[in-house]
């Protein structure tokens, strides 16, 4: 799109909408409010939209002189949305799906030749996970373009809902009272597509490294290396139904780094198979089943309709049939259903 005005589409308006101030509000104008509110200034706004900063400002001016009400505030250097203009930026990111998928329909007309994706996915599947769908999607779809961010579910699932990724690989254990899957994904989509299981992580001259599974009772006396907060209220919950509290030594984000401390006789830890598989195994650590084959569920997450893009269609596809072409922690890809009023 050229930096000129943005086009002034007025689409015939009922006469409440009219009396409610909201005649003549177009999609440019909420587009233009949810750049706004992403990067916080006018002229990085019209960048991202391909505009010239005074276009911009131009449509800004027109979109408070329809609303009847002021739709930014300066800050110092910067603007912000006030209220009003955050309840129409919000609407703006229900546009940009839209308007994504009617281009992304248009360009499977044309073959694929086109499109963008942007993922988030949790840091063990950073290293194996992530790579190869990038470098599969490059190969068989070169127009699609794929940026990538590290999340933590949480934030991965919100920034699904505030139009901020199109795709998001997350998982979930069971019970989990925090789940982000439940009230923070109400109308977003999330598939199972995989499970990746639990396992110990022990010395490997530990007496229980000899079985191939640990009953992590036997493991009450043990310190423990603890992960991230979901992940150590799993550890908990997973102590707790063996009948005792882990005396947490350490707590480390950093898988690799929760093996060399086990490596090192400092501790114990559970861990999931993506994390192990992505650390490798260190020499002196075994790595065990449990007793009762403990797990994760991996999910993917998009907007309402977000499938309906192209790319991220053949995006989520491609990361479902990886999960299961590794033979590790993947299950076959169930369909997507759309969180509504389940808790």
């Amino acid at each position: 799109m050229d930096a000129t005005t943005p086009p002034d589409v007025s689409p015939d308006v009922s006469p409440v909408a009219d009396t409610l101030g909201l005649a003549d509000l177009d999609a440019t104008s909420l587009l233009v409010l949810r750049e706004i509110a992403e990067h916080g200034a006018i002229t990085a706004a019209a960048k991202a939209l391909g505009y010239s900063q005074p276009a911009l400002s131009q449509q800004l001016r027109r979109a408070e002189a329809r609303a009847g009400v002021a739709l930014v505030e300066r800050t110092g250097r910067g603007i912000r949305l006030t209220p009003a203009g955050g309840v129409l930026a919000r609407h703006g990111g229900a546009v940009a799906t839209a308007l994504e998928a009617a281009r992304g329909e248009l360009a499977e007309l044309r073959g694929l030749r086109a499109g963008r994706v942007r993922l988030m996915a949790f840091p063990s599947a950073s290293p194996k996970i992530v790579p190869e769908l990038m470098v599969e999607l490059a190969r068989r779809h070169p127009g699609v373009q794929v940026s990538f961010v590290e999340a933590e579910p949480p934030e991965a699932v919100a920034a699904v809902r505030e139009d901020r990724a199109d795709l998001a690989l997350t998982f979930s254990y069971p019970g989990d009272r925090n789940d982000p899957h439940r009230e923070s994904a109400r109308g977003l989509e999330v598939s199972t597509i995989g499970i990746d299981p639990m396992h110990v992580v022990l010395p490997a001259r530990h007496p229980l490294a000899a079985g191939e599974r640990v009953d992590l009772a036997g493991l009450a006396g043990e310190r423990w290396i603890a992960g991230c907060p979901r992940c150590r209220g799993h550890l908990l919950e997973l102590c707790d139904a063996a009948g005792f509290a882990p005396r947490i030594a350490v707590e480390t984000d950093n898988f690799v780094a929760v093996e060399e401390l086990v490596a090192g006789g400092l501790g114990v830890a559970v861990l999931p198979a993506l994390a192990i598989e992505s650390a490798g195994e260190r020499e002196g650590v075994a790595v065990r089943a449990t007793t009762h084959g403990d797990r994760r569920t991996l999910h993917l997450v998009t907007a309402r309709g977000g499938r309906g893009v192209p790319a991220v269609a053949v995006a989520a596809e491609a990361l479902a049939r990886l999960l299961v072409r590794r033979g590790g922690p993947g299950a076959e890809p169930a369909s997507g259903r759309s969180i509504e009023g389940d808790a």
